[in-house]
C-alpha cells in the first residue's frame, strides 16, 4: 500500500509541474523573463527535454518499490494486447506527424521561432475522430499492458488521471488561444472516445 500511495504522489507531483510549465500564465512569465526571441526559439525543446528526464524517476518506483504481479495475459491472447499497443503506437506517431513532429519535438522551433498563437488548428484527420487522440492513443497503450502488476496498476490510474485532467487544462489554454473556432469544433467532436453516431449523422 505504501508503494502505491509514493507512485500516486509522485504522479501527482509530475503531473502539477509538467502542467504548470505548459499553462499560458507560466509561458508568458518566462518569456517576459527570458525575452521573446529566447523563449520562443528554446522553451519547447527545454520543456521535452524536462519532461522526459522527470518521468525516468517516476518510472523507476516502479521497480524499486515493492510489488506483486496481478496478472500476465497468457499466449495467444498476449498477442492481441500487443497488436492493440501497436496500433496505439502507429496513432501516437501519425497524430505527432499531423501536427507536425519537427515543432511537437520543439526543433523546428530552432530555426523559426515565433509565438504559440502562430498555431495552427488541426482538425481534420485524427483530429476529427477526437479532440486529443494523443491522449486517447496513450491511454490505450498503458491500458493494453500485458503484465499487471500492484505498481504498474498505480502507476497507470495515476497516469490515466493525469491525462484525463491534463485533457480539460489543455481545453482551456486551446478555447483561449483559438477562440470560437475551437468552441464550434470541441461541440461536434469527441473529447477522448470516439463516437460512431457522431460521425454517422454528419
Amino acid at each position: 500500500m505504501l508503494s502505491v500511495v509514493v507512485i500516486w504522489a509522485a504522479c501527482l507531483a509530475y503531473g502539477w509541474v509538467h502542467s504548470w510549465m505548459a499553462s499560458l500564465a507560466f509561458k508568458e512569465h518566462m518569456r517576459r523573463r527570458l525575452g521573446s526571441a529566447f523563449f520562443d526559439r528554446y522553451y519547447r525543446l527545454v520543456f521535452n527535454i524536462f519532461s522526459v528526464v522527470t518521468l525516468l524517476p517516476l518510472l523507476a518506483l516502479t521497480g524499486v518499490l515493492p510489488d506483486r504481479l496481478l496478472y500476465r495475459v497468457p499466449f495467444p491472447w498476449v498477442l492481441i494486447t500487443l497488436a492493440g499497443q501497436g496500433a496505439a503506437i502507429i496513432v501516437l506517431l501519425l497524430g505527432v506527424l499531423q501536427t507536425g513532429a519537427m515543432e511537437f519535438a520543439g526543433l523546428r522551433q530552432l530555426f523559426s521561432p515565433g509565438p504559440e498563437t502562430s498555431a495552427r488548428l488541426v482538425t481534420d484527420g485524427l483530429y476529427a475522430w477526437v479532440r486529443h487522440p494523443l491522449y486517447t492513443a496513450g491511454l490505450v497503450f498503458i491500458w493494453l499492458s500485458p503484465v499487471m502488476s500492484v505498481n504498474l496498476l498505480a502507476l497507470f490510474i495515476g497516469f490515466s488521471a493525469y491525462l484525463v485532467i491534463g485533457a480539460h487544462y489543455e481545453e482551456r489554454k486551446l478555447r483561449r488561444i483559438f477562440g470560437e473556432a475551437y468552441h464550434t469544433y470541441a461541440q461536434k467532436t469527441p473529447m477522448l472516445i470516439p463516437i460512431p453516431c457522431r460521425f454517422t449523422s454528419k
